[in-house]
């Protein structure tokens, strides 16, 4: 039985025996890891400094995870390499490490990422301009727990499916710190689509919507990620709503989550449907498509109407990321209805996040909730597996393509067993 040490950041982290991973764990939480002979050696190794242990982890050219599968040093993850919000110019695919996790981390094989309109704007670098290339892009994924530190191990185990929000997730393989992990029963698809498409919806209508029985809601790409979920939030608070989208499938969609007048731009000129259908104005809307929709929109709030800006789609592949709108008379327009648009960015309501997605899981779930995928099935080149089909899957978003949310698929590719 041998024993290795590896290096990070300074630090070395002691590495589990091939085996007994769990009866060393054991023995480890029943010394309180009083540093026996074994640690003593690894002192004297290292200059004194005390290993760190990782638990359920073993590697000696490789790990080894729950499953006996051999998990390789390296790994894919896509980088940006330059600012664009040409997502193809500005990110690469590139081998790097795969990462250690700390005390208090999970070590997490990706099984699904998420893709966002948004992921264009973080390659531009428009929502942190200090950052500057390189830099790990993606914004959320799924899978198992495949190693872990011994503080995070007071929670979570090898083989526990999470999900999480946070940079980097188009990787094969990411650290997650343990407070920042979601449980999830499965590692179901579906429960992808509430990361941030879900929370977005749930969080922004239940602080600035102020829903309620009787009011009537636009929802703008309503058959998008975020979209099918503002349609069925609204519902449930027992609301009037109406969604814009560009194709008869996607009205079909919409009908069967409940939303009572789907209106294709394609073919219907919205604003005449919509004072035909809510001749005192809209009383919500949730907003993401920015330009001529979002000036529309303003145009046809009721007195003390409410729009909801989660973003502006239809400008983020512009050099400003904005596209042109009549911003001058918008104070005007406003005050005249007593009026109001509120902005909303998830990471300022994070601390709502926990909550919302205990409450989006569980009603997911139950099946109370619909969770639309689309994983590609339906775009030229097929299903949208691996990570060099996220430039495709963004390519099929920015084409107006998808019904709900789109999803990556990250098949693991080590079969050899130990």
């Amino acid at each position: 039985m041998s024993w290795t040490a590896r290096a990070s950041g300074g630090l070395a982290s002691w590495a589990t025996p091939r085996r007994p991973w769990l009866a060393w764990r054991r023995r480890q939480q029943q010394q309180q890891l009083r540093p026996g002979p074994l640690a003593s050696l690894g002192r004297l190794c290292l200059g004194g400094a005390w290993p760190r242990p990782i638990v359920d982890m073993s590697y000696s050219r490789h790990f080894l995870d729950f499953q006996g599968s051999s998990i390789p040093t390296s790994m894919k993850k896509l980088v940006a390499t330059k600012l664009s919000s040409n997502f193809r110019e500005a990110v690469t695919l590139r081998h790097v490490p795969v990462p250690l996790p700390g005390d208090h981390d999970l070590l997490v094989r990706n099984r699904f990422v998420g893709i966002n309109a948004s992921d264009i704007n973080f390659s531009a670098g428009r929502y942190d301009t200090s950052v500057k290339p390189p830099f790990d892009v993606g914004f959320e994924g799924m899978g198992e727990v495949v190693a872990l530190g011994l503080s995070a191990s007071a929670k979570y185990t090898v083989g526990q499916p999470v999900s999480y929000f946070r940079p980097g997730a188009f990787a094969e393989y990411i650290v997650v710190p343990a407070k920042e992990a979601i449980p999830i029963p499965t590692v179901k698809p579906e429960f992808l689509s509430l990361l941030v498409s879900g929370a977005t919806a749930y969080i922004s209508l239940k602080e600035l919507g102020e829903l309620s029985e009787g009011k009537t809601v636009l929802v703008t790409a309503a058959a998008g990620g975020t979209g099918q979920f503002a349609v069925q939030l609204a519902k449930k608070a027992k609301c009037h709503v109406l969604g814009t989208c560009s194709s008869d499938e996607k009205s079909g969609f919409l009908k069967s989550i409940g939303c009572d007048r789907p209106i294709n731009y394609k073919i219907e000129h919205v604003a005449d449907v919509l004072k035909k259908e809510c001749p005192k104005g809209v009383d919500v809307v949730y907003e993401s498509v920015g330009g001529k929709m979002f000036d529309l929109a303003i145009n046809s709030l009721a007195t003390k109407g409410r729009l909801i800006i989660i973003g502006f789609i239809s400008g983020y592949q512009t050099p400003t990321g904005l596209q042109p709108s009549n911003v001058e008379i918008l104070p005007a327009k406003l005050l005249r209805k007593s009026a109001s648009i509120r902005g909303f960015f998830l990471l300022h309501y994070i601390s709502e996040y926990q909550a919302a997605m205990k409450h989006l899981v569980e009603m997911c779930e139950n099946k109370e909730l619909t969770c639309e995928v689309d994983f590609g099935d339906m775009s030229p080149e097929g299903k949208f597996t691996g990570l060099e089909s996220v430039f495709r899957a963004i390519d099929y978003m920015y084409m107006g393509k998808n019904i709900g949310k789109i999803v990556v698929e990250l098949p693991h590719s080590v079969n050899s067993k130990l």
